[in-house]
């Protein structure tokens, strides 16, 4: 685990998540976890994965472990674990639960393409 209290983002940050453009935006991401049980090693492992196909060299993970300091759990508005929340780039965004549904974690990501016959892949 890295730390168990949440590392501030900067304007720094958010900057330089931004300046490479939107298709090489840094990801800054936090996975709230409890212990280290089962569960909350397959949530960090599916969640690395994914963000070394998907994301190599563009993005920050910091895995905190809500047992180090409980209250980090009230402070942060955690609800339910394994959490996965994406600080940048924006809009932030939160998902609970399995982080193996690769499709699932794409598309809060905002890495999953529109399929051709989408609504939205449509011209």
């Amino acid at each position: 685990m890295k730390k168990s209290t949440p590392t501030p983002i900067t304007a720094t940050d958010k900057f330089e998540a931004l300046d490479k453009g939107p298709d090489n935006h840094v990801y800054v991401l936090r996975l709230y976890v409890y212990g280290m049980s089962q569960k909350s090693s397959d949530a960090i492992a599916a969640i690395e994965k994914i963000c070394r196909e998907h994301l190599p060299g563009r993005f920050t993970l910091e895995v905190i472990d809500i047992t180090n300091d409980p209250n980090i759990a009230m402070d942060d508005d955690i609800v339910a674990i394994p959490m996965l929340e994406k600080i940048l780039p924006l809009p932030r965004q939160r998902m609970i639960g399995d982080l193996s549904d690769q499709e699932k974690v794409l598309s809060l990501l905002d890495l999953k393409k529109p399929s051709p016959l989408s609504p939205k892949g449509k011209s």
